[in-house]
């Protein structure tokens, strides 16, 4: 029966930490260890994280310097002993059968060294918006990240893949591992259910990341594994022209609103009384 190391990095999410923690407590697979990092917390992390852990010794608690989430898992899975690692946000849940469903087919099937599932966002107590990712191989994963981003996976992925990128702070740290994990052979299962919830809040890691820095992580992604971009030149510039499509009918769309059309024309009298000053 393998021992499974769950991973769970916190900064400052010491309100939600206690429902991940319970979401771990009640997974139906029993031969677990929790390896909570305080990630550098001001808050009262510690203090949740010990309560647990002297309830349950299956509960462990580690602190960090503050150095960002890659920086924070890589801590934890250096101090785990469990053969497979599940990674768990501290404001994030699975439901109680992911574990015993992930290893069984980890057990099955030596090629797959990552089981990843569906999910939902949820804000409270309300669920939407469902997610479906579809990774099965390298392929899946090259121009979007095609599971979750917290998983079940062989320790020795992460040894071979070297961990977590430390360099990247501000997001798709977990997108650019399936990638190295990918390019050495393993392959992912996708559980088609929906086992997996996301806490949906407005300044989150991942909504950031895409409203503030999507360019610029993607183009970090893309030049460090360049030989693997350049061997698919053809379905990079298909990806490319895509997002330039979908951005140009997103723009046409907000030029042509009411909302835009109503401003402009209110604005004109000023528009014209501006370029009056000028001459």
């Amino acid at each position: 029966m393998h021992l499974v190391s769950i991973i769970i990095p916190c900064y400052n999410h010491a309100k939600f930490l206690p429902d991940a923690l319970r979401s771990v407590i009640e997974q139906d697979y029993e031969n677990w260890e929790c390896i909570v990092v305080n990630d550098g917390s001001a808050d009262n992390t510690e203090e949740i994280a010990r309560q647990w852990s002297n309830k349950d010794t299956r509960f462990k608690y580690l602190y960090k310097v503050n150095g960002g989430l890659s920086s924070a898992r890589n801590y934890g899975i250096e101090n785990s002993v469990g053969d497979y690692i599940l990674t768990l946000d501290s404001d994030d849940k699975y439901e109680k059968t992911f574990l015993s469903k992930g290893i069984e087919i980890l057990n099955r099937n030596e090629k797959i060294g990552v089981v990843s599932c569906w999910g939902y966002r949820f804000t409270g107590i309300n669920y939407f918006e469902p997610f479906t990712p579809d990774g099965k191989n390298l392929n899946d994963f090259l121009f979007k990240n095609a599971a979750i981003g917290t998983s079940l996976f062989r320790k020795k992925c992460w040894l071979q893949a070297e961990g977590y990128d430390e360099n990247m702070k501000k997001g798709y740290e977990d997108w650019e591992f399936y990638i190295r994990v990918g390019k050495n052979g393993w392959e992912t299962k996708i559980i088609e259910e929906y086992l997996f919830f996301y806490r949906q809040r407005k300044n989150s890691m991942r909504n950031v990341a895409v409203k503030d820095h999507d360019a610029e992580i993607k183009n970090y992604i893309f030049n460090k594994h360049k030989e693997l971009y350049v061997e698919n030149f053809e379905g990079l510039i298909q990806n490319l022209l895509s997002i330039a499509t979908v951005n140009k009918k997103n723009e046409l769309k907000r030029i042509n609103s009411i909302d835009f059309r109503l401003g402009h024309f209110l604005l004109k009298p000023f528009r014209f009384f501006n370029q009056f000053l000028k001459k």
